[in-house]
């Protein structure tokens, strides 16, 4: 019966934290109004879900994020230094392709994610299959060697994350 009125507990409690965060007010209405939206959102998209992704390895996701959290840092730091400091006829943008060998359609919106949360680059495009990902980069001069640091820092990553 709880299974069928929340048929995704950790949407419903993702919803719960993101209103009180939005309203600021920690009163019995808002209490009220978060366990609504937490009830009727994952009730009325559970049609949309047929199965959930299985995370075959949680610590290793933990680590990802914060792998994720810490290049986005590094990424920040070095797109004010291309942008304020090097001179715009050496900023060599490229398109890159970027091939994908994970098998789930949430691990490959997690790494377009990944690599669209990290300024400086973007996820431009997805080639029909899925199977091959078109990103922009800010500054290029080894497109290859940025193909290879994605492959390598997060698509290994997350085979371990999602099997």
């Amino acid at each position: 019966m709880l299974r069928r009125l929340f048929p995704h507990p950790v949407l419903s409690l993702f919803l719960i934290v993101t209103w009180f965060l939005l309203v600021n007010d920690w009163k019995l209405g808002s209490l009220v109004m978060a366990a609504i939206l937490a009830t009727l959102i994952p009730l009325f998209t559970a049609p949309y879900w047929p199965g959930a992704p299985r995370v075959r390895n949680l610590p290793a996701l933990l680590a990802y994020v914060a792998l994720v959290v810490w290049d986005v840092i590094l990424a920040n730091i070095q797109v004010a230094r291309i942008v304020l400091f090097m001179p715009p006829d050496r900023i060599r943008s490229a398109f890159i392709r970027v091939p994908v060998d994970l098998a789930t359609p949430e691990a490959i919106a997690v790494l377009a994610g990944t690599i669209t949360m990290t300024p400086g680059t973007v996820t431009a495009d997805m080639s029909a299959d899925g199977r091959v990902l078109l990103i922009h980069s800010l500054h290029a001069p080894d497109p290859d060697a940025i193909r290879d640091d994605i492959k390598s820092r997060y698509e290994t990553r997350l085979k371990r994350i999602f099997g």
